[in-house]
């Protein structure tokens, strides 16, 4: 139980009491990891550790708006390649463009966004080379 700190006495001492009392109860007792050296204790030191330990535990990520959109323009690409239809490999190529214009109107966090909209004509080219066998 958590008391208030009474006035007159030094606040580390306070403390130092408060744990020895709970050592002596039994509290710290199979504590996970206990007698265990600290883990990444060696590893120079990063003020976001607990950040990334979160997003480690709870299997989280995150990107910069630009890298994702970078991302979403490769996997659309692979996806076109791999199209049944001419018609699918625009309506792919016309769905990430949109994506690139909407994205190239706003400031977006990250690294410089770089991206032109694809030419529907030459990735139905690359879409066709590859069909043939000629890729």
């Amino acid at each position: 139980m958590t008391e208030r700190k009474p006035p007159g006495v030094d606040f580390e001492t306070w403390v130092d009491r408060q744990i020895r009392e709970a050592t002596e109860r039994g509290e710290f007792d199979d504590l996970p990891g206990a007698g265990q050296p600290l883990a990444e204790l060696a590893e120079p030191y990063d003020e976001l550790w607990w950040v990334r330990q979160k997003m480690r535990r709870e299997h989280l990520s995150w990107l910069p708006e630009t890298l994702v959109l970078r991302k979403q323009v490769e996997d659309a690409l692979a996806v076109a390649l791999r199209a049944g239809s001419e018609s699918e490999v625009r309506r792919i190529v016309a769905d990430i463009n949109g994506r690139i214009r909407e994205a190239s109107g706003r400031p977006l966090s990250g690294p410089p966004l770089n991206l032109v909209p694809l030419d529907a004509d030459q990735v139905v080219r690359d879409w066709r080379d590859g069909r043939s066998g000629r890729r």
